[in-house]
């Protein structure tokens, strides 16, 4: 994941800066704010970064946290819950949040109407990045799991041949037969490897598909020069990072990593928009945002990360969840999972007035 944002930084963030030396008939926010305007809007800029950090880093730690907790372990259902309504936040973030702006970035008169205007780019980019998360959602699960059963395959198989050998071989390799898989099944507790492995793939993907809007939205604050546009925009993004981070710590949780893996991809997630502040006060005197480069690489950055996160929410999250027999078979789990659906996206709705 990591080396995904350096790559992003790497690629994009020259072009965003440079796009600021365009010109464009458009009048850009932070380019007429006054001098006075933009050393008051630094304070809150700064302010931002702790505001955000906080919100992303609690709401990303609240389910991993909760795992000490009985009640909310992943194998009760009150989990089942709560993953329905961090569902709906994603939902509501793909659908509310990020694809409106993309559309509106992608349809702007500040880019040229040929071949931008002529065609629907932004839903374009969106269904090609969901069907591409289709395709690495299914051949990574493939993957790892050819790789897994395999192996657990070849222990079988070499510790059979030792037992054919000698009693006190038979008894030894039987042990180490059931140590070995013992092993492989410890850290999933009531899950099978197969759904282990997804579970990690789901919850890898869907802090891909964060991490993008999360730098793009810190960005574009952290680039703004009007105090009146970046006082909501902190209040809403705080609430937006403590949500999201709900959600993907929910999955982080199910895909029960090790301590270590799980607190890296939580500090991962949790530092990225604050990294986009910091980046977007860095380059706030050249950065304009009505820009044709900026407008054409946010559009449809925020178009493919609104693609990937529809899908995981519709396919990884709920159908996963919702067609569940244990589910199917409780009607006040199905009751209590699809209220929890609607107000997270009701959340994320809400939200949408200020960010």
């Amino acid at each position: 994941m990591s080396k995904f944002f350096f790559v992003f930084v790497a690629l994009f963030l020259p072009a965003l800066v440079s796009g600021g030396r365009q010109s464009c008939t458009c009048d850009s926010d932070g380019a007429a704010a006054e001098h006075n305007a933009a050393k008051e809007a630094i304070k809150y800029k700064v302010g931002s970064i702790a505001s955000v950090l906080v919100a992303g880093a609690a709401g990303v730690s609240l389910p991993l946290v909760g795992k000490k907790i009985q009640s909310l372990r992943p194998e009760n259902d009150i989990f089942f819950m709560i993953k329905a309504f961090a569902a709906g936040v994603i939902l509501g973030t793909g659908f509310i949040h990020i694809l409106p702006d993309a559309f509106q970035d992608l349809t702007s008169p500040c880019i040229a109407q040929t071949p931008w205007g002529d065609f629907p780019f932004a839903g374009f980019i969106a269904m090609t990045a969901s069907i591409a998360t289709l395709m690495l959602d299914t051949f990574a699960t493939s993957f790892y799991q050819r790789r897994h059963f395999s192996k657990t395959k070849q222990v079988t198989t070499d510790q059979e041949r030792g037992d054919d050998h000698a009693g006190h071989v038979h008894v030894h390799t039987h042990a180490t037969h059931g140590h070995a898989h013992g092993s492989a099944a410890a850290p999933t507790g009531d899950l099978s490897l197969a759904d282990l492995i997804r579970y990690r793939i789901i919850s890898q993907v869907l802090e891909l598909g964060i991490v993008v809007h999360s730098v793009i939205i810190g960005i574009s604050l952290g680039a703004s020069q009007n105090p009146a546009t970046i006082k909501p925009l902190l209040v809403a993004l705080s609430f937006h990072q403590f949500f999201e981070g709900m959600g993907l710590g929910g999955c982080i949780s199910q895909a029960q990593f090790r301590w270590r893996s799980a607190a890296a991809m939580a500090t991962f997630f949790a530092l990225t928009a604050p990294v986009g502040i910091g980046v977007g006060i860095g380059i706030s005197g050249v950065y304009k945002d009505n820009s044709r480069t900026a407008l054409i690489v946010e559009g449809s950055m925020n178009s493919a990360s609104a693609g990937i996160l529809i899908y995981m929410a519709l396919v990884d999250l709920l159908a996963a969840d919702f067609m569940n027999p244990r589910m199917q078979n409780n009607l006040g789990l199905q009751l209590g999972a699809n209220i929890s659906l609607l107000l997270g996206a009701a959340c994320m709705s809400v939200l949408a007035k200020w960010a």
